[in-house]
């Protein structure tokens, strides 16, 4: 990873849009602070696209979809859009749906029946589409616990991801990148990968490592520093302050690009 400061300035001036995680991304301690909302505003105020795609659950991201400055949010890794004027569009059809209920529920009920110390996220009343453990943020899991759930939730076919504060596990393909391009061609008619190089992602975790891998302009938030010995593909580069304050930083590096 090199430092913002290495990002070419040619680079930064054909950006267009900003994908961005939100859990230790955007916000800090759980909120997000008045120097990364600011950034959202100035970013959607130049004419940049902003869409935080995230882990957190739809009913979570409900009001920020609304009164957040950004384009949507994508919410349960990428299983659907929020848009700020209240629509909400799904990846999986309503029988898809609700045929997966009913196994989410039941390897809920297993996880914490086989792992000791294993409890529900706190926003699990508002997932659709996935169920999450908490491992950091009003709980914690040793690392063998959360790879004990994650290898509990692949057994039983599902995809598992792990954040920064969640153990997600959901049925279906999608992910934050398969997110990522269904709402570039759901909203704007456009193939991400086509433009890939007028686009940045920033994060923070584990679950980035996709969108690191794919995004050529990738930016890690310092604090980010906590799982590179568990990254496979890193960022391209790392802001120097942590959480809202990393993604304020980023924005000011795209808007000063601009003149």
């Amino acid at each position: 990873m090199q430092p913002l400061q290495a990002w070419p300035v040619d680079a930064r001036r054909r950006i267009r849009g900003v994908f961005t995680d939100i859990d230790d991304t955007l916000t800090t301690n759980g909120a997000i602070t008045a120097d990364a909302l600011q950034a959202l505003a100035d970013l959607q105020a130049a004419g940049l696209v902003v869409i935080p795609i995230t882990g957190r659950p739809m009913g979570w991201s409900e009001p920020f979809a609304r009164s957040w400055p950004v384009a949507a949010i994508v919410p349960e890794n990428g299983a659907m859009a929020l848009l700020p004027d209240g629509r909400t569009l799904y990846v999986q059809d309503e029988a898809t749906r609700a045929r997966n209920a009913e196994r989410l529920r039941q390897v809920a009920q297993r996880v914490l029946r086989e792992v000791p110390g294993a409890t529900l996220a706190r926003d699990s009343a508002g997932r659709v589409t996935d169920i999450a453990i908490d491992h950091g943020e009003f709980a914690h899991l040793p690392p063998e616990r959360i790879e004990q759930v994650v290898a509990l939730m692949r057994a039983e076919g599902m995809v598992a991801t792990v954040s920064s504060i969640h153990i997600n596990g959901w049925f279906g393909s999608h992910d934050k990148l398969s997110g990522a391009r269904w709402i570039v061609r759901e909203l704007y008619g456009r193939d991400l990968d086509a433009e890939i190089d007028q686009w940045v992602y920033v994060g923070d975790s584990t679950n980035d490592q996709r969108m690191f891998e794919h995004f050529p302009h990738s930016v890690g938030v310092a604090n980010i520093a906590r799982f590179l010995p568990q990254l496979q593909h890193r960022p391209a580069y790392v802001t120097q302050g942590e959480r809202g304050a990393g993604f304020a930083e980023v924005a000011r590096a795209l808007l000063a690009a601009r003149g």
